[in-house]
């Protein structure tokens, strides 16, 4: 993600960043990232608020403490807020609502962010849970993880979803876009055609 913001301008300007859960596909960009800051084009840039629970912050702490690293990681963010699930709060201009998602024995969290008028919901990485529907309620655009081919049982606490199983958060939400995400493109959508999903547009997937 940081190479593909850097596309966009010399050093990406944040506002905040919301930390869903610490599997490294979902914050391994935070190291170049702090690394540019110390050392790099990003140094005159402002420190963005930071969005996380309290065993995250202590996590990037203990990483930022390598040697020769001359500040570590919470250095270069505002830890304004430990996330507290279901209670909205504001933060970078958008009201956020953190919900507890089930991925495997981790703590994990999806977002649901808006402004203007206008509803983003993100899952993160969930198995079948009953926040997701509570995050995506009436949202204008869900981002939705469907990382399996079908929806089987993993052996324990699921981890991720089917595709077939997030078109089901999604119209059980009743919003009015889905992006399927945190999918291999390997693995095409396989997605059952429903009249919610008519109603509102065919998901696309990512």
């Amino acid at each position: 993600m940081l190479a593909r913001l850097r596309e966009q301008e010399p050093w990406p300007e944040l506002d905040a960043i919301a930390i869903t859960h610490w599997h490294l596909d979902h914050w391994g960009d935070l190291v170049p990232w702090v690394w540019g800051r110390m050392f790099g084009p990003g140094e005159d840039t402002k420190k963005p608020g930071a969005l996380d629970s309290a065993r995250g912050a202590e996590m990037l702490e203990g990483i930022g403490r390598a040697p020769r690293v001359s500040g570590h990681v919470l250095g270069h963010v505002r830890p304004e807020r430990v996330t507290s699930t279901g209670e909205p709060f504001e933060t970078a201009g958008f009201e956020v609502t953190a919900e507890r998602v089930l991925h495997h024995e981790l703590l994990a969290f999806g977002f649901r962010a808006s402004a203007n008028g206008a509803v983003l919901a993100y899952s993160g990485d969930s198995g079948p849970s009953d926040a997701l529907p509570r995050l995506a309620q009436d949202a204008d655009l869900f981002v939705c993880e469907a990382t399996l081919l079908a929806p089987n049982p993993e052996g324990g606490t699921r981890g991720h979803l089917a595709s077939d199983e997030a078109v089901e958060a999604f119209e059980a939400a009743d919003a009015k876009r889905l992006l399927i995400t945190h999918r291999p493109r390997e693995r095409p959508p396989r997605l059952i055609a429903r009249a919610g999903s008519r109603r509102h547009g065919a998901p696309g997937s990512r």
